[in-house]
Protein backbone atom coordinates (compact mmCIF):
# COMPACT_ATOMS: atom_id res chain seq x y z
CA UNK A 1 0.00 0.00 0.00
CA UNK A 2 2.90 2.37 0.77
CA UNK A 3 6.51 2.16 -0.45
CA UNK A 4 8.44 4.11 2.17
CA UNK A 5 11.64 2.17 1.47
CA UNK A 6 11.64 3.37 -2.12
CA UNK A 7 10.73 6.91 -1.14
CA UNK A 8 13.48 7.14 1.48
CA UNK A 9 16.12 5.64 -0.81
CA UNK A 10 15.86 8.64 -3.12
CA UNK A 11 16.57 11.10 -0.29
CA UNK A 12 18.83 8.92 1.86
CA UNK A 13 21.76 11.34 1.88
CA UNK A 14 19.50 14.18 3.02
CA UNK A 15 18.00 12.02 5.75
CA UNK A 16 21.44 10.91 6.92
CA UNK A 17 22.59 14.51 7.17
CA UNK A 18 19.46 15.53 9.06
CA UNK A 19 19.81 12.75 11.61
CA UNK A 20 23.53 13.45 11.97
CA UNK A 21 22.74 17.05 12.94
CA UNK A 22 20.52 15.87 15.77
CA UNK A 23 23.06 13.32 17.00
CA UNK A 24 25.79 15.95 17.07
CA UNK A 25 23.73 18.46 19.05
CA UNK A 26 22.14 15.91 21.37
CA UNK A 27 18.85 17.85 21.17
CA UNK A 28 16.57 14.83 21.01
CA UNK A 29 13.61 16.48 22.77
CA UNK A 30 12.48 19.93 21.60
CA UNK A 31 15.54 21.79 20.33
CA UNK A 32 16.39 23.65 17.12
CA UNK A 33 15.11 21.05 14.64
CA UNK A 34 11.63 21.09 16.17
CA UNK A 35 11.52 24.88 16.18
CA UNK A 36 12.76 25.07 12.58
CA UNK A 37 10.22 22.51 11.41
CA UNK A 38 7.40 24.44 13.07
CA UNK A 39 8.48 27.62 11.28
CA UNK A 40 8.82 25.87 7.92
CA UNK A 41 5.45 24.15 8.17
CA UNK A 42 3.83 27.45 9.13
CA UNK A 43 5.32 29.01 6.00
CA UNK A 44 4.13 26.06 3.89
CA UNK A 45 0.55 26.26 5.15
CA UNK A 46 0.29 30.02 5.49
CA UNK A 47 -0.74 29.69 9.14
CA UNK A 48 0.82 31.88 11.81
CA UNK A 49 1.56 29.16 14.36
CA UNK A 50 2.43 25.46 14.31
CA UNK A 51 2.57 23.58 17.61
CA UNK A 52 4.30 20.21 17.12
CA UNK A 53 3.20 17.34 19.36
CA UNK A 54 3.50 13.60 19.80
CA UNK A 55 0.92 12.34 17.28
CA UNK A 56 -2.26 13.25 15.46
CA UNK A 57 -4.55 11.97 18.21
CA UNK A 58 -2.76 14.16 20.76
CA UNK A 59 -3.19 17.09 18.39
CA UNK A 60 -6.96 16.59 18.40
CA UNK A 61 -7.06 16.19 22.17
CA UNK A 62 -4.96 19.30 22.77
CA UNK A 63 -7.27 21.27 20.46
CA UNK A 64 -10.32 20.17 22.44
CA UNK A 65 -8.57 20.91 25.73
CA UNK A 66 -7.72 24.40 24.47
CA UNK A 67 -11.47 25.00 24.12
CA UNK A 68 -12.18 23.64 27.62
CA UNK A 69 -14.45 20.98 26.20
CA UNK A 70 -15.69 18.50 28.79
CA UNK A 71 -18.71 16.82 30.35
CA UNK A 72 -22.03 18.27 29.22
CA UNK A 73 -20.57 19.57 25.95
CA UNK A 74 -21.26 18.27 22.45
CA UNK A 75 -18.89 18.10 19.49
CA UNK A 76 -20.26 17.49 16.00
CA UNK A 77 -18.18 15.25 13.76
CA UNK A 78 -18.48 12.21 11.50
CA UNK A 79 -18.08 8.53 12.30
CA UNK A 80 -16.75 7.69 8.83
CA UNK A 81 -13.16 8.30 9.83
CA UNK A 82 -10.39 6.75 11.89
CA UNK A 83 -11.57 6.24 15.46
CA UNK A 84 -9.34 8.93 16.98
CA UNK A 85 -11.60 11.75 15.72
CA UNK A 86 -14.49 10.47 17.80
CA UNK A 87 -12.36 8.90 20.52
CA UNK A 88 -10.83 12.15 21.75
CA UNK A 89 -14.27 13.70 22.24
CA UNK A 90 -15.29 10.78 24.43
CA UNK A 91 -11.97 10.96 26.30
CA UNK A 92 -12.77 14.56 27.24
CA UNK A 93 -16.07 13.41 28.74
CA UNK A 94 -18.04 15.22 26.04
CA UNK A 95 -20.62 13.73 23.68
CA UNK A 96 -19.61 13.04 20.07
CA UNK A 97 -22.61 14.02 17.94
CA UNK A 98 -22.18 12.06 14.72
CA UNK A 99 -23.66 13.09 11.39
CA UNK A 100 -23.52 11.35 8.05
CA UNK A 101 -21.21 12.08 5.13
CA UNK A 102 -21.85 13.19 1.57
CA UNK A 103 -22.19 10.17 -0.76
CA UNK A 104 -19.85 11.60 -3.39
CA UNK A 105 -16.96 13.06 -1.41
CA UNK A 106 -17.30 10.93 1.78
CA UNK A 107 -16.77 14.11 3.84
CA UNK A 108 -19.12 15.52 6.48
CA UNK A 109 -22.48 16.82 5.24
CA UNK A 110 -22.83 20.51 6.21
CA UNK A 111 -26.64 20.38 6.11
CA UNK A 112 -26.61 17.66 8.74
CA UNK A 113 -24.09 19.63 10.79
CA UNK A 114 -26.46 22.58 10.81
CA UNK A 115 -29.37 20.38 11.88
CA UNK A 116 -27.35 18.80 14.72
CA UNK A 117 -26.43 22.06 16.48
CA UNK A 118 -27.82 22.54 19.99
CA UNK A 119 -27.02 24.96 22.82
CA UNK A 120 -24.52 22.33 24.03
CA UNK A 121 -22.48 22.33 20.79
CA UNK A 122 -18.98 23.59 21.53
CA UNK A 123 -17.06 22.58 18.39
CA UNK A 124 -17.39 21.15 14.89
CA UNK A 125 -14.71 18.73 13.67
CA UNK A 126 -14.83 18.09 9.91
CA UNK A 127 -12.48 15.42 8.55
CA UNK A 128 -10.64 16.05 5.29
CA UNK A 129 -10.86 12.43 4.21
CA UNK A 130 -8.57 10.46 1.90
CA UNK A 131 -6.85 13.67 0.78
CA UNK A 132 -9.91 15.77 -0.08
CA UNK A 133 -11.28 18.69 1.90
CA UNK A 134 -14.74 18.92 3.39
CA UNK A 135 -16.99 21.75 2.18
CA UNK A 136 -15.28 24.61 3.99
CA UNK A 137 -17.44 27.32 2.45
CA UNK A 138 -20.60 25.86 3.98
CA UNK A 139 -18.92 24.86 7.25
CA UNK A 140 -17.33 28.27 7.78
CA UNK A 141 -20.69 29.91 7.06
CA UNK A 142 -22.15 27.81 9.87
CA UNK A 143 -19.25 28.61 12.20
CA UNK A 144 -19.42 32.35 11.57
CA UNK A 145 -23.20 32.45 11.99
CA UNK A 146 -23.22 30.48 15.25
CA UNK A 147 -19.85 31.33 16.79
CA UNK A 148 -19.05 27.61 17.09
CA UNK A 149 -15.33 27.03 16.41
CA UNK A 150 -14.11 24.54 13.82
CA UNK A 151 -11.22 22.15 14.39
CA UNK A 152 -10.18 20.66 11.05
CA UNK A 153 -8.96 17.05 11.21
CA UNK A 154 -6.34 17.38 8.51
CA UNK A 155 -4.42 14.15 9.12
CA UNK A 156 -5.06 12.90 5.58
CA UNK A 157 -5.02 16.04 3.47
CA UNK A 158 -1.99 18.20 4.26
CA UNK A 159 -1.20 20.30 1.20
CA UNK A 160 -4.73 20.22 -0.20
CA UNK A 161 -6.23 23.59 -1.10
CA UNK A 162 -9.76 25.02 -1.13
CA UNK A 163 -10.70 27.44 -3.88
CA UNK A 164 -14.34 28.36 -3.40
CA UNK A 165 -15.80 31.51 -1.85
CA UNK A 166 -12.82 31.20 0.49
CA UNK A 167 -9.27 30.29 -0.44
CA UNK A 168 -6.55 28.59 1.54
CA UNK A 169 -4.84 25.39 2.56
CA UNK A 170 -6.44 22.57 4.46
CA UNK A 171 -6.20 23.01 8.22
CA UNK A 172 -6.10 26.81 8.07
CA UNK A 173 -9.79 27.75 7.85
CA UNK A 174 -11.03 26.87 11.30
CA UNK A 175 -9.76 28.13 14.63
CA UNK A 176 -7.41 25.15 14.61
CA UNK A 177 -6.30 22.41 12.28
CA UNK A 178 -4.69 19.19 13.42
CA UNK A 179 -2.50 16.78 11.52
CA UNK A 180 -0.58 13.52 11.86
CA UNK A 181 2.90 12.63 10.67
CA UNK A 182 2.40 8.87 10.95
CA UNK A 183 4.83 7.25 8.47
CA UNK A 184 2.19 6.41 5.87
CA UNK A 185 0.80 9.95 5.73
CA UNK A 186 1.57 12.19 2.76
CA UNK A 187 4.04 14.01 5.03
CA UNK A 188 5.24 11.25 7.32
CA UNK A 189 8.11 10.83 9.73
CA UNK A 190 9.83 7.61 10.86
CA UNK A 191 7.77 7.19 14.00
CA UNK A 192 4.90 9.16 15.46
CA UNK A 193 4.32 12.86 15.26
CA UNK A 194 1.60 15.47 14.95
CA UNK A 195 0.85 19.18 15.06
CA UNK A 196 -1.78 21.82 15.71
CA UNK A 197 -2.02 24.71 13.25
CA UNK A 198 -3.63 28.06 14.10
CA UNK A 199 -3.36 31.73 13.31
CA UNK A 200 -4.84 32.82 16.64
CA UNK A 201 -2.14 33.95 19.08
CA UNK A 202 -4.04 33.13 22.26
CA UNK A 203 -5.05 29.70 21.00
CA UNK A 204 -1.48 28.92 19.99
CA UNK A 205 -0.17 29.92 23.43
CA UNK A 206 -2.77 27.76 25.14
CA UNK A 207 -1.99 24.74 22.94
CA UNK A 208 1.73 25.06 23.62
CA UNK A 209 1.05 25.25 27.33
CA UNK A 210 -1.26 22.22 27.33
CA UNK A 211 1.18 20.13 25.30
CA UNK A 212 3.92 20.88 27.85
CA UNK A 213 2.29 19.74 31.12
CA UNK A 214 0.31 22.98 31.37
CA UNK A 215 3.47 25.02 31.98
CA UNK A 216 3.72 28.70 31.15
CA UNK A 217 7.24 28.70 32.62
CA UNK A 218 9.28 25.88 34.05
CA UNK A 219 7.69 24.17 37.06
CA UNK A 220 4.78 26.64 37.09
CA UNK A 221 1.68 24.70 35.96
CA UNK A 222 -1.27 27.01 35.38
CA UNK A 223 -3.57 24.43 33.78
CA UNK A 224 -3.77 20.66 33.63
CA UNK A 225 -1.91 19.58 30.50
CA UNK A 226 -0.36 16.54 28.92
CA UNK A 227 3.13 15.55 27.79
CA UNK A 228 3.11 15.52 24.00
CA UNK A 229 6.28 16.32 22.10
CA UNK A 230 7.66 15.84 18.62
CA UNK A 231 11.21 14.61 19.06
CA UNK A 232 14.21 16.16 17.35
CA UNK A 233 14.98 13.23 15.05
CA UNK A 234 11.44 13.16 13.70
CA UNK A 235 11.46 16.92 13.20
CA UNK A 236 14.72 16.71 11.26
CA UNK A 237 13.28 13.98 9.04
CA UNK A 238 10.11 15.98 8.48
CA UNK A 239 12.13 19.05 7.50
CA UNK A 240 13.72 17.01 4.71
CA UNK A 241 10.45 15.53 3.51
CA UNK A 242 8.60 18.85 3.69
CA UNK A 243 10.97 20.14 1.00
CA UNK A 244 9.78 17.31 -1.25
CA UNK A 245 6.10 17.42 -0.31
CA UNK A 246 4.91 19.35 -3.36
CA UNK A 247 6.56 16.75 -5.58
CA UNK A 248 5.12 13.91 -3.52
CA UNK A 249 1.62 15.31 -3.91
CA UNK A 250 2.09 15.71 -7.66
CA UNK A 251 3.20 12.06 -7.88
CA UNK A 252 0.08 10.94 -6.03
CA UNK A 253 -2.16 13.05 -8.25
CA UNK A 254 -0.49 11.65 -11.37
CA UNK A 255 -1.00 8.10 -10.08
CA UNK A 256 -4.65 8.87 -9.36
CA UNK A 257 -5.11 10.19 -12.89
CA UNK A 258 -3.64 6.94 -14.28
CA UNK A 259 -6.05 4.91 -12.16
CA UNK A 260 -8.93 7.07 -13.37
CA UNK A 261 -8.06 6.34 -16.98
CA UNK A 262 -7.69 2.61 -16.34
CA UNK A 263 -11.12 2.36 -14.69
CA UNK A 264 -12.89 4.96 -16.85
CA UNK A 265 -15.16 2.53 -18.68
CA UNK A 266 -15.30 -0.23 -16.09
CA UNK A 267 -18.80 -1.14 -14.98
CA UNK A 268 -19.35 -2.00 -11.34
CA UNK A 269 -16.52 0.29 -10.17
CA UNK A 270 -16.83 3.93 -9.12
CA UNK A 271 -13.71 6.06 -9.11
CA UNK A 272 -13.24 8.85 -6.53
CA UNK A 273 -15.40 11.91 -7.06
CA UNK A 274 -13.49 15.20 -6.92
CA UNK A 275 -14.99 18.13 -5.07
CA UNK A 276 -14.41 20.84 -7.71
CA UNK A 277 -13.43 23.45 -5.10
CA UNK A 278 -10.80 21.24 -3.44
CA UNK A 279 -7.56 19.89 -4.77
CA UNK A 280 -7.23 16.19 -3.92
CA UNK A 281 -3.87 14.99 -2.61
CA UNK A 282 -4.83 11.29 -2.52
CA UNK A 283 -3.77 9.95 0.82
CA UNK A 284 -5.91 7.06 -0.40
CA UNK A 285 -7.31 6.14 -3.80
CA UNK A 286 -10.68 4.69 -2.85
CA UNK A 287 -13.13 2.95 -5.16
CA UNK A 288 -16.72 1.94 -4.55
CA UNK A 289 -17.46 -1.63 -5.66
CA UNK A 290 -21.01 -2.51 -6.69
CA UNK A 291 -22.96 -5.71 -6.18
CA UNK A 292 -21.75 -6.77 -2.75
CA UNK A 293 -18.49 -8.04 -4.25
CA UNK A 294 -16.00 -5.87 -2.39
CA UNK A 295 -14.74 -8.53 0.00
CA UNK A 296 -14.46 -11.22 -2.69
CA UNK A 297 -12.60 -8.79 -4.92
CA UNK A 298 -10.26 -7.92 -2.08
CA UNK A 299 -9.48 -11.59 -1.56
CA UNK A 300 -8.89 -12.04 -5.29
CA UNK A 301 -6.47 -9.13 -5.40
CA UNK A 302 -4.62 -10.48 -2.37
CA UNK A 303 -4.21 -13.85 -4.11
CA UNK A 304 -2.51 -11.97 -6.95
CA UNK A 305 -0.10 -10.13 -4.66
CA UNK A 306 -2.02 -6.85 -4.58
CA UNK A 307 -2.57 -5.25 -1.16
CA UNK A 308 -5.72 -3.26 -0.48
CA UNK A 309 -7.32 -1.43 2.43
CA UNK A 310 -10.86 -0.95 3.69
CA UNK A 311 -11.20 2.46 5.34
CA UNK A 312 -13.44 2.14 7.33
CA UNK A 313 -15.30 -1.17 7.81
CA UNK A 314 -17.04 -0.17 11.06
CA UNK A 315 -18.15 3.49 11.27
CA UNK A 316 -18.15 5.27 14.61
CA UNK A 317 -21.89 4.92 15.17
CA UNK A 318 -21.50 1.12 15.09
CA UNK A 319 -18.40 0.84 17.27
CA UNK A 320 -18.86 -0.99 20.58
CA UNK A 321 -16.63 1.57 22.30
CA UNK A 322 -19.28 4.24 21.68
CA UNK A 323 -22.36 2.16 22.48
CA UNK A 324 -23.19 4.29 25.51
CA UNK A 325 -24.08 7.17 23.18
CA UNK A 326 -26.91 5.05 21.75
CA UNK A 327 -26.61 6.15 18.15
CA UNK A 328 -29.53 5.40 15.88
CA UNK A 329 -28.04 2.73 13.63
CA UNK A 330 -30.38 3.75 10.80
CA UNK A 331 -29.37 7.42 10.85
CA UNK A 332 -26.16 6.98 8.85
CA UNK A 333 -27.12 5.28 5.59
CA UNK A 334 -24.24 6.71 3.56
CA UNK A 335 -21.57 5.79 6.12
CA UNK A 336 -23.02 2.28 6.38
CA UNK A 337 -23.15 1.88 2.61
CA UNK A 338 -19.59 3.07 2.20
CA UNK A 339 -18.35 0.74 4.93
CA UNK A 340 -19.63 -2.16 2.82
CA UNK A 341 -18.42 -0.96 -0.60
CA UNK A 342 -15.20 1.07 -0.38
CA UNK A 343 -11.85 -0.40 -1.38
CA UNK A 344 -8.56 1.49 -1.35
CA UNK A 345 -5.83 0.53 -3.80
CA UNK A 346 -2.08 1.03 -3.42
CA UNK A 347 -1.30 4.75 -3.51
CA UNK A 348 2.13 6.22 -2.89
CA UNK A 349 4.89 8.32 -4.41
CA UNK A 350 6.71 5.35 -5.97
CA UNK A 351 3.73 3.85 -7.78
CA UNK A 352 4.41 3.49 -11.50
CA UNK A 353 2.25 2.91 -14.57
CA UNK A 354 3.26 -0.74 -14.98
CA UNK A 355 2.22 -1.58 -11.42
CA UNK A 356 -1.07 0.21 -11.87
CA UNK A 357 -1.80 -1.54 -15.16
CA UNK A 358 -1.32 -4.89 -13.44
CA UNK A 359 -3.59 -3.88 -10.53
CA UNK A 360 -6.29 -2.65 -12.91
CA UNK A 361 -6.07 -5.73 -15.12
CA UNK A 362 -6.54 -8.14 -12.20
CA UNK A 363 -9.36 -6.04 -10.76
CA UNK A 364 -11.25 -5.53 -14.01
CA UNK A 365 -10.97 -9.17 -15.02
CA UNK A 366 -12.57 -10.21 -11.73
CA UNK A 367 -15.39 -7.67 -12.05
CA UNK A 368 -16.08 -8.64 -15.66
CA UNK A 369 -16.17 -12.38 -14.88
CA UNK A 370 -18.68 -12.14 -12.05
Amino acid sequence: MVDLVGQHAKIQSELDEAMRRVQETGAFVKGPEVAAFADELAEFTGAKHVIPCGNGTDALQIALMALNIGPGDEVITTGFTFISTVEVVALMGATPVLVDVHPDTFTIDPAQVQAAITPKTKAIVPVHLFGQMANMDALMDISEATGIPIIEDNAQAIGAAWCGQRHGQSGTFGLMGTTSFFPSKNLGCMGDGGAIVTSDDATAARCRQIANHGMAKQYHHEVVGINSRLDGLQAAILRVKLKHLRGYLQSRQAAAARYDALFENQTGVHIPVREPRSSHVFHQYTLKIEGGRRDALRQHLSEHGIPTGVYYPVPGHAQKAFSKFQYDQNAYPTSSELAATVLSLPMHTELDAKQQEYIASVLCNFVDEK
